[in-house]
């Protein structure tokens, strides 16, 4: 099976921070589990971010620094790019080597339709992850995954009319270790005796010792964990201080979820750190380290999510006397606790790794000649055992079955391909304003974790063809635990338990 191929352009320095290239290596995570060839692209990348490629079998290409003095764009982060787009377009095309990608990712704050528009000559599709919404993009696909109040107005004019826009925190792209523990962490109740402290990969305002210096003033009876990367401007110190005081000190750990699992109270900054603190049930107080988060925080805060600073305060001396009346937060903390686990279930790169691949795919009716090909995979063992009815089915009970099918019109048989190669058979049975949807992956084909995507392409294409269906019921195996997972994930209902699970899905309601 020829693989998608995915190629990210993104950075990371001391400027510009670790975070654009953690949630695009989170993403890439997700695509290699659907078997994508994946590629990074980036300037001037640290050798431990390299190294997190390297150990993952990811192809690595650096761009190289600009001679001399380089002119910029008008953008508001254009320095971080360190020359214009136009150049930095012609250098990655340099890079790729007119190789062909199925998608290009941008996640830069210096980069815009100028960029994006000239690498459509080697890249089919392109996917912008952003949370600015302060420039035009060329994009199929355009990822926020941040909490704004009036998310669904900020990308008017600025994305093409055919753009698909995946926004908000149930799409935060957030590493698997947070989507295993959402299932495992209870709600914050009681006391804090536990607080994590956390201003990302680099802080390079140092924050994290300015809390430190507002924690050991108050000499709080409670144990302190601290997190800074191995960029931190002050890291020596930071060690230093937390060994005098008995705090743990941890620099670039891979424990993150388990950390904010074990806290009742986090102190740290926006971006992705946000969501997994929601998704791990953690309160938080938090402190814009850059401008763009400003508003996401006012808007988080407003919505009672989270404990910070307005624009005019101090943020210090507010913690300060935050926790000195902690005491008293138990009850604001508990009810923090509860929505924030409500905002984010850790799945989110799940999520938005089905777009390309859905993209990928083609769905096309099934017709004659697909009789036998169908009759070989629905009699594979793989699929007859968790199929309602396990049985062999012969030849002649299948022709005329399939016949039937295809001359009443009545259950539209639809196959998935990719790169005309088939991945899987979803089958709508149609009566009324109600259908069974049936659905199975082509045995032994290589297309492992595609379910969901060609169940929405399917979806969709029942909403287009046959839109007088409202309601989709499915029909599971008590022990089919893929099948389970793959409607629950696409917000399927379950009804009932018995000899089988039935699902349903209001189609009007998911509008």
């Amino acid at each position: 099976m020829s693989p998608l191929r995915i190629v990210f352009r993104t950075d990371a320095n001391q400027q510009i921070g670790t975070g654009h290239f953690m949630r695009c290596l989170t993403l890439a995570d997700e695509l290699c589990l659907r078997n994508a060839e994946i590629c990074f692209v980036a300037r001037g990348l640290p050798l431990h971010l390299q190294q997190m490629l390297t150990e993952r079998s990811i192809q690595y290409v650096a761009l190289p620094k600009p001679d001399g003095k380089q002119d910029t764009d008008e953008l508001p982060h254009s320095a971080w790019l360190t020359t214009s787009q136009a150049k930095d377009a012609e250098l990655t095309l340099a890079a790729l080597d007119a190789s062909t990608w199925d998608w290009l990712v941008v996640d830069h704050y210096a980069l815009d339709q100028r960029f994006e528009t000239p690498l459509r000559k080697v890249c089919k599709h392109v996917m912008v992850i952003d949370d600015l919404a302060d420039r035009v993009h060329d994009c199929n696909v355009l990822l926020d995954q941040n909490f704004y109040q009036n998310k669904d107005q900020r990308y008017l004019g600025k994305v093409p009319s055919h753009c698909r826009l995946l926004l908000g925190p149930s799409f935060a792209l957030l590493r698997p270790e947070f989507k295993a523990m959402w299932d495992k962490v209870q709600v914050r109740t009681g006391k804090v005796n536990n607080i994590l402290v956390f201003f990302g990969g680099v802080d390079a305002d140092n924050l994290t010792g300015q809390v430190l210096d507002v924690l050991i003033s108050l000499k709080l009876a409670v144990q302190v964990n601290v997190v800074i990367g191995q960029l931190h401007p002050q890291k020596e110190k930071i060690e230093q201080i937390c060994f005098q005081h008995g705090y743990a000190c941890h620099v670039q750990t891979s424990q993150m979820a388990k950390l904010m699992a074990v806290a009742d109270l986090a102190i740290g900054a926006g971006g992705t750190t946000v969501w997994e603190r929601c998704a791990l049930g953690l309160p938080s107080v938090c402190i814009a380290t850059a401008e763009n988060q400003q508003q996401q925080l006012h808007d988080l805060q407003s919505a009672g999510l989270i404990v910070g600073p307005t624009s005019q305060e101090d943020p210090m001396k507010l913690l300060s006397s935050y926790l000195n009346g902690m005491s008293a937060e138990s009850k604001s903390l508990q009810a923090q606790s509860e929505r924030v686990m409500a905002l984010v279930d850790g799945r989110g790169a799940e999520r938005v790794a089905t777009v390309p691949m859905a993209h990928a795919m083609q769905l096309r009716l099934a017709e004659a000649e697909d009789a036998r090909a169908i009759f070989q995979w629905r009699n594979h063992p793989l699929v007859r055992n968790h199929s309602v009815d396990t049985q062999e089915i012969s030849w002649d009970e299948h022709r005329q079955w399939f016949e039937h099918h295809l001359k009443k019109n009545i259950g539209p048989i639809l196959i998935g391909e990719f790169k005309n190669k088939p991945v899987g058979v979803v089958r709508f049975d149609i009566s009324n304003q109600e259908a069974t949807v049936s659905i199975y992956l082509v045995p032994e084909s290589g297309f492992k974790g595609w379910g969901g995507c060609l169940l929405e392409q399917a979806e969709h294409w029942l909403r287009q063809h046959h839109p007088e269906v409202l309601t989709l019921h499915a029909h599971v195996l008590p022990n089919n635990e893929p099948s389970k997972k793959l409607f629950a994930k696409l917000k399927y209902t379950l009804n009932a338990n018995q000899a089988h699970f039935e699902f349903a899905k209001d189609l009007e309601a998911c509008t």
